[in-house]
């Protein structure tokens, strides 16, 4: 079973978890409060590296969200961690490696629920196809392996 934070969790409700934690170790304060704010429209996401039994908290954020909004993020969360003095991450009372990410860079996704629109697999491959024939690709009238 894992344990965030201090809180039980199933896999399935880590990031859950993670968030509702943060948030509630975070303190009180005026900057506290803007962090529960922001954190509450980020996107958070947990993966865990089977081989090298690394977790990840990826915090996707608005594009909206300032360079100061995100490092006032990154300053509570350190905080938080830090006062609550404990493992972050156990694993069956295993101390556990971990990451947080904040980022707001959007990827698009090919495949599933979240499916970027027009990003079916051909759209991926379009700006390939399309820099074949591009300017600045070899021209055969200057060139001994192509015949006339």
């Amino acid at each position: 079973m894992f344990s965030i934070l201090g809180e039980e969790a199933m896999y399935l409700d880590i990031a859950e978890t993670f968030r509702k934690r943060i948030t509630a170790l975070a303190g009180e304060g005026e900057k506290e409060d803007k962090f529960r704010k922001l954190m509450s429209a980020a996107d958070v996401q947990f993966r865990l590296n089977g081989q090298t039994e690394e977790s990840d908290f990826m915090l996707t954020v608005p594009d909206s969200y300032t360079p100061e909004d995100i490092q006032l993020m990154a300053d509570v969360i350190l905080k938080a961690l830090k006062d609550f003095g404990g493992p972050a991450v156990t694993v069956d009372k295993t101390e556990q490696q971990y990451r947080i990410i904040i980022s707001n860079s959007h990827e698009p996704e090919i495949i599933g629920l979240r499916k970027t629109k027009g990003m079916s697999s051909m759209e991926v491959f379009k700006p390939i196809i399309n820099g074949w024939a591009a300017p600045g690709r070899a021209n055969p009238s200057l060139s001994r392996f192509y015949d006339d």
